[in-house]
């Protein structure tokens, strides 16, 4: 209670009724494996351009690219991207004078990271004809395929002040050019600073701060390794650092771990599952740990025999896809066979902007599939529907494209069967846990158990009005109870607090049976 010591007016903020609990996202991809370059530490990616300027173009063995993009293409907007490396990996770096520079994230690529320092286009205040000696021109040119011109002195970028183009020069994959920056701290164009937009390298001093020397030429970095072949613990991850990244000290977790971390994920993707073992498993263990994600996962590649597609192992916490399907490279030249994860994961988040979590993520164009793998028939689906297995099928024949044609999930259980059950769920238990956390240490009495109910019934009517539960009335489609009849006195006694909520899903209608019958002019109706 206030304390009021003299007399006066008091005017005081207090608070009365429910606390509202607002529904969280459900459309956050986490998504993990080997690219081509790009850091280790989890990023989230808004578009396949982005993803492309960080992370590069798709590398051999990896179809990790190919579903990021075919995630944007069908409908996602947020994806947590987490890199994987070789733990023994080493990053490409070099030293130009006093600014050291490494690549951003280890692995050979780094060697293909070309520095210029050249003087700046501002100059010199006291001698308008010179360059500002105070400032520099940094220029960062990065090639999958160094051209065979690189490092050679007539490699000059003809971008630069009175320099003349020449053949030598060739467009660089990624290229960054920052010029008239500053070896000052406090000053708009830091180095540093600068640097911790770049998608190349990171920047530290060796001694002092000082303005760098002139290269006179590109000069590539080197001492980057990719390190041994990947395993199970690379994608499982870690915590790496302190480290020193561009004057700032920072720590990350990587793989699986960095995702684990990341509250925001609500489906987990590794693409490239088939590739080694146990890593199917790690997947859907952190979304069954976790409870607050859902795992999106493919057919073994080259599976025509459907009778061989085992669904293992049981879980509600998945759903299992088949078969893959062919898209364009990202030159649009040629056809490659990809695993359905990343389009099945933008359909699951774009059916929950249009429609809602509640709704099953079937019956939709999967865009950017050319074709099936295999073509599927209703004779195999009616094998592999009841196992649990969803299937992509091609109506192309009928004008419907190729679409997404099944919303189970791996789970053994009849109860969690369906997709949309299984994530509403989760959207109703993540939103209700946020929501309430200012419960804690709050009074254990009556009061609050009300407020308790009542906040819970009020997101509840919302989410029954939006049409993710069943019955025509609130009393028919859940029902929340927090009261003496779910606490004993020993409850209370020992700090808890127990809610009961029970809700009613909508179930898809997965079979549309139609059944038609002749009806005699002036007869009665039959059914």
């Amino acid at each position: 209670m206030p304390e009021y010591l003299s007399p006066g007016v008091y005017v005081e903020e207090i608070e009365v009724g429910t606390k509202p609990i607002e529904g969280v996202s459900t459309s956050n991809l986490g998504i993990v494996g080997p690219t081509e370059r790009g850091p280790t530490d989890v990023r989230l990616v808004t578009s396949a351009l982005e993803f492309q300027r960080l992370y590069g173009n798709p590398v051999n063995g990896s179809h990790l690219a190919h579903a990021v993009r075919g995630f944007f293409d069908n409908g996602g907007r947020r994806c947590f991207m987490a890199r994987v490396t070789s733990d023994d990996a080493n990053p490409a770096g070099g030293t130009f004078g006093t600014l050291q520079l490494e690549a951003l994230g280890p692995g050979a690529w780094g060697e293909n990271v070309l520095v210029s320092i050249t003087d700046p286009s501002q100059r010199d205040p006291a001698n308008p004809a010179n360059p500002n000696p105070d400032r520099f021109r940094l220029v960062l040119a990065y090639y999958t395929v160094l051209p065979a011109t690189a490092g050679t002195a007539d490699f000059v970028d003809p971008t630069l002040p009175g320099a003349q183009s020449n053949r030598a020069f060739v467009r660089p994959d990624a290229l960054e050019v920052y010029d008239n920056l500053s070896a000052l701290n406090g000053d708009a164009n830091y180095v540093l600073r600068v640097l911790g937009g770049s998608s190349l390298v990171f920047g530290a001093w060796t001694g002092g701060q000082a303005r760098p020397a002139n290269t006179g030429a590109y000069v590539p970095l080197a001492g980057g390794d990719n390190g041994a072949a990947l395993d199970l613990n690379d994608f499982a991850g870690g915590d790496q650092g302190p480290f020193t990244r561009n004057g700032v000290q920072v720590s990350w977790s990587t793989g699986l771990l960095g995702l684990e971390r990341v509250d925001e994920v609500n489906m987990l993707v590794a693409p490239d599952e088939h590739a080694l073992q146990g890593l199917r498993g790690a997947v859907i263990g952190q979304c069954e740990r976790l409870r607050d994600r859902f795992a999106i996962l493919s057919v073994a590649p080259g599976e025509r025999v459907v009778t061989n597609i085992q669904v293992d192992p049981p879980t509600s916490f998945a759903a299992l896809y088949w078969p893959w399907i062919q898209v364009l490279d990202p030159n649009g030249l040629e056809r490659v066979s990809v695993p359905p994860v990343g389009h099945v994961a933008g359909i699951y988040a774009r059916t929950d902007v249009e429609r809602g979590v509640h709704k099953a993520p079937a019956n939709a164009v999967v865009r950017g599939a050319l074709e099936l793998e295999f073509a599927v028939s209703r004779g195999m689906q009616d094998i592999l529907n009841p196992r649990g297995v969803n299937v992509i099928r091609d109506f192309r024949s009928d004008g419907n494209g190729i679409r997404l044609w099944g919303a189970r999930t791996m789970a053994d259980d009849p109860s969690w069967k369906y997709v949309n059950v299984r994530r509403l769920f989760l959207f109703l238990e993540e939103s209700i846990d946020e929501g309430t956390q200012w419960v804690v240490f709050e009074p254990n009495a009556e009061a609050l158990w009300d407020r308790v109910k009542r906040s819970i019934e009020s997101f509840l009517l919302t989410v029954w009005r939006n049409g993710a539960l069943m019955g025509t009335r609130p009393d028919q489609a859940f029902y929340v109870k927090c009261d003496r009849s779910t606490m004993t006195q020993d409850d209370i006694d020992n700090g808890r607090l127990i809610c009961y909520i029970g809700v009613a899903p909508v179930k898809p209608a997965e079979f549309v049976v139609f059944r038609i019958h002749q009806w005699a002019l002036g007869a009665k109706t039959a059914v």
